[in-house]
């Protein structure tokens, strides 16, 4: 039998200020949120959309591990972008790591982030079934 429900934080800064959790389970899925490629208050592949897709998938996918599941499970993407410039590096980066799994997506071109430099966010959902 799977718990009813679980949280995980991740450390972000957002996390505490905000009140939300990276990961939480219901039942037999794992929703995991708007993920960055912030690490605490590092920033990585600054200017490089490609390399924020995959640090933060990266991190979304580690949040899924902390209950015991793999990419094999990833079920549903979603990817969000300022630029549309970047859909290229960002499907790049998605196919890299998902190709074999090929879960549905979504990617969508937004306004704008909560720091400027944060070109991707990406979330994800996991099944357990």
């Amino acid at each position: 039998m799977t718990e009813a429900v679980r949280r995980v934080q991740s450390g972000s800064p957002w996390e505490e200020s905000f009140g939300f959790a990276r990961a939480v389970t219901a039942g037999d899925r794992v929703l995991v949120g708007g993920t960055t490629s912030f690490k605490g208050t590092v920033l990585y592949g600054e200017g490089d959309p490609y390399e924020q897709a995959k640090v933060a998938f990266t991190s979304a996918l580690e949040a899924i591990g902390e209950f015991g599941l793999g990419i094999e499970s990833v079920i549903r993407t979603r990817m969000y972008l300022t630029h549309v410039r970047d859909v290229d590096a960002v499907g790049r980066a998605h196919q890299e790591l998902f190709d074999a799994v090929r879960p549905v997506s979504t990617l969508l071109v937004v306004a704008g982030f909560v720091d400027p430099r944060i070109l991707v966010e990406v979330e994800l959902e996991a099944f357990r079934g």
